[in-house]
């Protein structure tokens, strides 16, 4: 089973985990992303290109559930205004055992850091600006696609 979903509702992460849990799964793996006020963020703000970040989501659960054998992939993401504390987004998996539910999960969260199309635009004082994906996070992302080269 796979469940994506952009929306701007919170995330209530008992409903996602509880669905994850009926899968069966020996194990679930769940990733929380909250809005950080470092440097003084009193907003963080979330647009995507509605219908491509979807697809681009859907081609990452798919590629985590054949790679890991995965039970389930839910992938919930939230675009608009969002207060430090908030929650923004949330991936869990479902797997028959924790290395592969643990592996998938950290694999779809650092892709999906570099290759969802979102759009992020940090507020502060006075001012805003938009935030690029940072080095380490493509460093991050890299080491899944190096991971599956070994296997090829």
């Amino acid at each position: 089973m796979i469940r994506v979903s952009i929306d701007i509702a919170p995330i209530d992460i008992g409903i996602e985990l509880a669905g994850v849990e009926e899968t069966g799964a020996g194990a679930v793996a769940s990733f929380t992303g909250i809005v950080r006020g470092d440097d003084g963020v009193t907003c963080l703000e979330l647009e995507h290109y509605p219908g491509m970040t979807e697809a681009v989501l859907c081609d990452l659960a798919e590629q985590a559930m054949a790679r890991w054998s995965l039970l389930s992939v839910v992938i919930v993401h939230r675009v608009g205004p969002m207060v430090p504390g908030e929650r923004v987004v949330l991936v869990a998996t479902a797997a028959a055992h924790r290395q592969a539910a643990l592996e998938a999960c950290a694999s779809l969260i650092d892709r999906l850091k570099t290759e969802a199309p979102f759009w992020k635009r940090e507020v502060r004082g006075g001012g805003a600006g938009w935030v690029e994906a940072r080095a380490g996070d493509h460093q991050a992302a890299a080491r899944w696609s190096d991971q599956a080269a070994a296997f090829d």
